[in-house]
């Protein structure tokens, strides 16, 4: 039975299937972390300007925008992927596959990186804030001059943990047709009981893992200017 199994995971259709869903997963989810950045990173900003101690309170909008990334952060991942397939076939022209779950993803993501960089923008010392303001700096000049090149270490953790958190979402997503990893883990492990295959997609997805959080870190360490 063993022998069997073996032969089916190193046979070139299986190989050939987990070459297809590797590559399935790292584009859902790099170019979903890209997308949910593009997004995410500005309404963060946002969030850390219009905060009560940011450098232009407005507690209407931190409140209204802060309420929209809550909400989408509460709803879980496949709830959210099925709510948005008529999204998904208006984008894109299909609801399943790796584009489809592209639109799920960013919309899942977004409100996630929103906080990430919130936080990370936070950590900022409030010093040299107030220092900048002190010499005339407009709102604009403060974010991208001070604001994010103090918070590029942080941020650089941020988007390592966001990329690993988006490609748990792309397993998920095998479970209704969203293609990569996670739908060999299911489609041919789970539902053909053989765990060995389930196993071994789930050992790539760790390895995936690690080399994304050994990339962030490497970076933020050679950007911090902390540890020079």
């Amino acid at each position: 039975m063993l022998n069997e199994i073996i032969k089916e995971i190193f046979s070139a259709q299986m190989l050939s299937l987990v070459w297809q869903g590797l590559l399935e997963t790292l584009y859902m989810s790099l170019i979903s972390t890209a997308v949910a950045y593009v997004i995410g990173l500005p309404v963060g900003m946002l969030l850390v300007v219009t905060d009560k101690d940011g450098v232009k309170p407005n507690p209407a909008v931190n409140t209204t925008v802060g309420s929209i990334v809550n909400f989408f952060r509460s709803v879980p991942f496949l709830i959210l992927m099925v709510a948005v397939m008529p999204l998904s076939r208006l984008i894109v022209g299909t609801t399943i596959g790796a584009k489809a779950t592209i639109v799920s993803l960013v919309i899942a993501s977004a409100p996630y990186v929103a906080r990430m960089v919130e936080s990370s923008a936070k950590e900022v010392d409030r010093g040299v804030i107030e220092a900048s303001l002190s010499m005339g700096a407009s709102t604009m000049q403060i974010v991208r001059k001070v604001i994010l090149p103090e918070a590029k270490p942080s941020l650089i953790y941020g988007a390592a943990i966001s990329s690993t958190t988006i490609l748990g979402y792309t397993a998920m997503a095998g479970a209704v047709g969203g293609g990569g990893l996670g739908a060999i883990a299911i489609n041919y492990g789970y539902h053909r009981k053989e765990t060995v295959i389930m196993w071994l997609m789930v050992f790539i997805l760790v390895l995936i893992v690690q080399v994304f959080q050994m990339i962030g870190s490497f970076l933020a360490k050679k950007n911090d200017k902390r540890i020079r």
